[in-house]
């Protein structure tokens, strides 16, 4: 199996707080890994370091065998890779939802309008929402725009896609919608990394769950064992509480 990530020893932290602490996590191409665990346990953070939204001080990350340094070129190469869906969506709201999916594709890869904007559709067609293209993100429900944000990643064609908590910003009638557009992508091969509390949605997706507390990686497994047979009273804990709800 390619390697897609590689991440070895990673230590990040916020001033005297470490957010990271000697994280190792390898991920193959076409595989999709669902990190869980409580706020503030350094999730979001790690999947944060891996396109340089936050700077590791310790260890290494390899995305596609590109070692992510200091060098501008190193950041560069490898967010052209890899995209992101936030908890926010992120989108231009001065912009038409085209606009935005566009933006990217004409002024870093160099498309011309009209490629630009069948890719834009084609994507659109994807997330089902071709009908709101001519509107701006503030007409549009939280879950649509969450989904225009998938959009416009899948528009940049990156080889990894990362989703930082992408519906904790939603209502719960729009969960599924988004969650919906992402088990398509995980059908169809993408490789993905997805931090998140939705575990039947985990359950569904992923070929591994990771389970981190206070900064370091406490379990990790297949997402039956993990959900069937948590090896650490902390895991258990964790699903305890978060499964009842």
């Amino acid at each position: 199996m390619t390697t897609a990530i590689e991440i070895k020893n990673v230590s990040k932290w916020f001033g005297d707080f470490k957010a990271l602490d000697d994280v190792s996590l390898t991920t193959s191409q076409g595989e999709k890994v669902v990190i869980c665990g409580p706020s503030g346990s350094g999730k979001s953070t790690l999947v944060r370091c891996i396109n340089r939204l936050e700077i590791h001080q310790k260890g290494t990350i390899k995305v596609r065998g590109i070692e992510l340094t200091d060098h501008d070129s190193s950041v560069s190469e490898i967010r052209s890779e890899v995209g992101m869906v936030f908890q926010q969506f992120n989108l231009f709201p001065h912009l038409t939802v085209l606009q935005n999916l566009t933006l990217g594709p004409t002024k870093a890869l160099g498309l011309s309008q009209k490629d630009a904007n069948e890719r834009a559709f084609k994507l659109l067609e994807r997330v089902r929402i071709p009908e709101q293209a001519n509107k701006k993100p503030g007409h549009l429900s939280g879950g649509q725009q969450q989904r225009v944000a998938i959009a416009r990643s899948l528009c940049m064609e990156p080889k990894i896609m990362l989703f930082d908590e992408p519906t904790s910003a939603l209502d719960p009638e729009m969960i599924s919608e988004v969650l919906d557009v992402i088990v398509d992508l995980a059908n169809e091969g993408m490789t993905m990394v997805v931090v998140t509390h939705e575990m039947g949605f985990a359950r569904k997706v992923a070929d591994r769950m990771v389970f981190m507390d206070e900064g370091k990686i406490i379990e990790m497994g297949k997402p039956k064992d993990f959900f069937d047979s948590p090896k650490t009273e902390r895991c258990k804990l964790f699903l305890n509480q978060i499964l009842q709800h």
